[in-house]
């Protein structure tokens, strides 16, 4: 067994510890080394010194950004604070006098605080449909009775194949279990055994027996999932199923080629008036909006931006409707308009279809801001309304993958 050294060997030893790297000594070469000139001793003293001083800039720079983060988070939670207090005080209680206000909007445009998010989605989306929670439950037991009676009679591994070839819409209930697994992975709260897992799997089974002329489609589930992370269980279901009953989304889940034509013709209406370089850029290149948009829309951007910032989108998305989403896109475009340029036709989609994962909220929202959606005094609105009533206009602006 070895025996520690003697106490006077330790402190030896850390007496010839340096605090720092900025706390050491240049020492003279070894006795059986020439020794260095007084030239090159200079030479090295000055680089060292430099090194040093470059260590301490980087240092006070390191220093100053933490301050710098840590003071804007501080304003950030101050700004939140502030805002719920007017909206549970304020807003609220007179919702409908006050959501159409100058002073609202703009406190809408800054991010709804997380604690009244649900609940202000829930009133700007609305209930037109008339769905309570008594209906959900009835929609959901007719789910899990479908459920087990698959279960009886089909392997896990036929569920692929059954899905894709029954004409019956409601038979998507199976496809369901294969896409949870994939939304939000990285959250490990949807997959099996996570905390939402079933909640998920309620929500999504319930509306393809609720509405199976629509069923279930690929991308159903990064709505129901943000809506669930939200809202309670019943008030996600009703939100889900009146968000999925606007025209825009309606026309992408139903795979309706003719509409979503006009969707996209009206999008490149403001892509050319806004950013009209990078819309000659995707022109040279046939590159059409169906390309990156078809994601964007299906998941509302909560498969392609970071969850907090996928939330802010679609706070002003419940604000705003359908238009905020074609925005969001054009603001997304202008963000990274010298990079696009810069890219071919296969770099172009390739970096659409996985956007850069540091992207922020405030450089987002900047590009947003700056999009105008008027056109020769036509507002969104009045674009589409014009492209509804031009049916050649559908044709003119055809996009290659919607062919099939």
């Amino acid at each position: 067994m070895c025996k520690p050294p003697p106490p006077s060997a330790r402190r030896k030893n850390i007496e010839f510890e340096p605090l720092s790297t900025t706390a050491l000594i240049l020492e003279d070469r070894p006795a059986n080394l020439p020794a260095k000139s007084v030239e090159e001793a200079l030479r090295h003293r000055q680089e060292y010194d430099e090194m040093v001083a470059e260590a301490k800039k980087r240092e006070i720079k390191e220093a100053h950004k933490r301050k710098k983060i840590m003071r804007e988070r501080f304003k950030q939670e101050e700004n939140i604070a502030s805002a719920m207090v007017i909206w549970v005080n304020e807003i609220l209680p007179n919702w409908e006098g006050m959501r159409a206000t100058r002073r609202v909007r703009e406190l809408w445009w800054q991010g709804l605080p997380p604690s009244v998010r649900g609940k202000v989605w829930s009133l700007a989306v609305g209930n037109e449909l008339n769905i309570t929670p008594e209906l959900y439950e009835i929609f959901l037991s007719r789910a899990k009775e479908r459920w087990k009676s698959f279960s009886e009679t089909s392997s896990e591994n036929d569920v692929e194949d059954a899905g894709a070839s029954v004409a019956d819409r409601e038979a998507s209930l199976e496809l369901i279990k294969l896409d949870i697994s994939r939304t939000f992975p990285s959250l490990y709260i949807f997959q099996k055994g996570g905390p939402y897992h079933d909640l998920l799997h309620s929500v999504l089974g319930a509306y393809t027996c609720y509405r199976p002329d629509v069923g279930y489609v690929q991308g159903m589930s990064f709505i129901a999932a943000v809506l669930i992370l939200n809202l309670e269980e019943a008030d996600a279901f009703i939100a889900f199923a009146n968000l999925l009953n606007k025209p825009c989304q309606l026309a992408f889940f139903r795979v309706d080629h003719s509409m979503m034509l006009k969707y996209f013709a009206a999008f490149e209406v403001f892509f050319e008036e806004n950013l009209p370089k990078l819309f000659l850029h995707f022109k040279s290149y046939s590159l059409t909006p169906d390309i990156y948009l078809i994601d964007w829309i299906f998941t509302l951007y909560s498969k392609s931006l970071p969850l907090d910032l996928a939330c802010r989108v679609w706070d002003v998305f419940c604000r705003d409707g359908e238009e905020f989403l074609f925005r969001t896109g054009l603001g997304i475009l202008r963000l990274y308009e010298d990079i696009l340029l810069q890219m071919d036709f296969i770099h172009i989609a390739q970096f659409l279809t996985k956007l850069p994962e540091d992207i922020t909220s405030e450089k987002l929202f900047s590009c947003i801001a700056a999009i105008q959606m008027q056109n020769s005094n036509k507002k969104w609105a009045q674009v589409f309304a014009s492209l509804m009533k031009d049916n050649k206009e559908g044709d003119k602006n055809h996009s290659p993958a919607l062919k099939s």
